[in-house]
C-alpha cells in the first residue's frame, strides 16, 4: 500500500508566510528521510488563515530539486481554472525536473468561492473539467493538435516539452458525487476519495459503483482507490486521541462553516445537500469524528485500523492529513510522521 503525506503548507496562527514556507519544506525534508512514497501538494487560495500553498506545480519543482526518492503529487490541480496549454506545460516541466517522480492529480474542488474568486462559474465546472482534461492530454501525446470546444479553440499548437514519462504522468482524479464514480470507473482512472463531507462508511456504496462501472467498461484489475485521511499518531493513546483534538474540531467547524456558507451558491448543487452537511460538521462531537472520520492512536492502533480500511475499501493507498486544522505543533508533525513511516508503513509493504 502506497504511503503519501497530504501537505497543505499550513500557516498556523501567529505564522508569517515566509514561516509557513520554511516549516512546511522541512516537514519535505523529514518525509524524504524517513521514507514516504508519497508528498501530495494541496491546492488552495484566498485562504491566508490556512495555507500559502496555491501554486502546487511551482512547489512540486522545489521539492523535486530537494529530493532524490520521493514522488511529487498534486492533490489536486483545480482544472476549470487553469488555462489548458499552461497547466500541460507546467506540468510536463515538473516531469521532467522530477526524472518522471510527478503523479498529478486533478479535480473540479467542492468550494464555489474560488471560483467566484478566479470570475469563472462554478456551475461551469463539469463542463469545463472535461475540456481541459482533454487539451491536456493532446498536448502531451500530440506533436501538434487542434480542438474546437465551448471555453476553447487551438488551431494547430505545439506544446512543449512532451512528458518525461509516456504518454504522460500518472492521473488520479478526486471524486465525490456519486455519478463522479460512475463516470470515473467508466473511463478507467484511479480515484482520490476523502471523508470531508460524509463518513467513513459512506465510502463503501459509491466504490460499488466505481468498480461496477470499471469493470462493465473492461478495464483491468479493479480500479485503485486511494483515500485522504486525517491521520495522527502518538506513543500512547491518550496522547493520540487528546494531542490533535483542538486543532481537528477547529478544521471541522470552520469547513462545515464554509460548506454551510456556499449552499446558496450558483453552481452549488442541492443534490449534495451542502446545508444540511454543514450544519451536521458544525455539531459532531469529538468522540464521532474519532469514529467516522479520521485515524489516531498508537503505531499498533493505526495499523489495525489501516488495516480494516484497506480491507473495507479495497485500498492502494493513503493521503494522510497529519496536522487537520493547522494548529497541531510542528514537532507534533513531524513525530506522527516518523511513526507512520518507521512503525506503520512497514506493515503494509508486499
Amino acid at each position: 500500500m502506497e504511503f503519501g503525506m497530504f501537505h497543505e503548507f499550513q500557516r498556523r496562527p501567529g505564522q508569517t508566510e515566509a514561516d509557513a514556507f520554511t516549516e512546511s519544506f522541512e516537514l519535505v525534508d523529514d518525509a524524504e528521510r524517513t521514507g514516504l512514497d508519497v508528498m501530495w501538494l494541496a491546492e488552495l487560495h484566498s485562504a491566508p488563515e490556512r495555507s500559502v500553498l496555491a501554486a502546487p506545480l511551482t512547489i512540486a519543482a522545489s521539492i523535486a530539486t530537494r529530493t532524490k526518492r520521493m514522488k511529487v503529487g498534486i492533490a489536486v490541480q483545480v482544472l476549470p481554472l487553469c488555462h489548458p496549454l499552461r497547466i500541460a506545460e507546467e506540468a510536463a516541466t515538473v516531469d521532467h525536473i522530477s526524472h518522471g517522480r510527478l503523479i498529478m492529480g486533478i479535480g473540479r474542488s467542492g468550494f464555489p468561492r474560488t471560483y467566484e474568486a478566479y470570475g469563472v462559474s462554478y456551475a461551469e465546472s463539469r463542463e469545463r473539467f472535461a475540456e481541459v482534461t482533454e487539451i491536456v492530454k493532446r498536448a502531451w501525446t500530440q506533436e501538434t493538435f487542434s480542438f474546437h470546444g465551448q471555453f476553447y479553440n487551438f488551431e494547430n499548437v505545439c506544446v512543449v516539452p512532451k512528458p518525461y514519462v509516456a504518454p504522460y504522468p500518472e492521473l488520479r482524479v478526486a471524486v465525490n458525487s456519486p455519478d463522479t464514480f460512475q463516470e470515473q470507473g467508466e473511463a478507467g482512472n484511479p480515484i482520490f476519495v476523502a471523508t470531508r463531507l460524509g463518513d467513513l462508511n459512506e465510502l463503501v456504496p459509491n466504490l460499488k459503483v466505481y468498480r461496477a462501472a470499471w469493470q462493465a467498461a473492461g478495464h483491468p484489475g479493479n480500479g485503485k482507490v486511494y483515500l485522504r485521511v486525517p491521520v495522527y499518531i502518538a506513543a500512547t493513546e491518550k496522547a493520540a486521541r487528546e494531542e490533535p483534538m483542538e486543532s481537528v474540531m477547529f478544521f471541522y467547524r470552520y469547513l462545515g462553516a464554509r460548506i454551510e456558507a456556499s449552499a446558496g451558491m450558483v453552481g452549488a448543487r442541492a443534490i449534495e445537500n451542502r446545508a444540511e452537511r454543514g450544519a451536521r460538521l458544525q455539531a459532531m462531537d469529538y468522540e464521532e469524528v474519532l469514529r467516522s472520520k479520521i485515524v489516531a492512536g498508537t503505531p499498533a492502533q493505526v495499523v489495525d485500523r489501516l488495516g480494516q480500511l484497506k480491507e473495507e475499501l479495497g485500498l492502494s493507498g493513503i493521503l494522510a492529513e497529519l496536522n487537520c486544522g493547522m494548529r497541531i505543533p510542528h514537532h507534533q508533525v513531524v513525530n506522527s510522521l516518523n511513526m507512520m513511516c518507521e512503525q506503520v508503513r512497514p506493515s503494509f509493504q508486499a
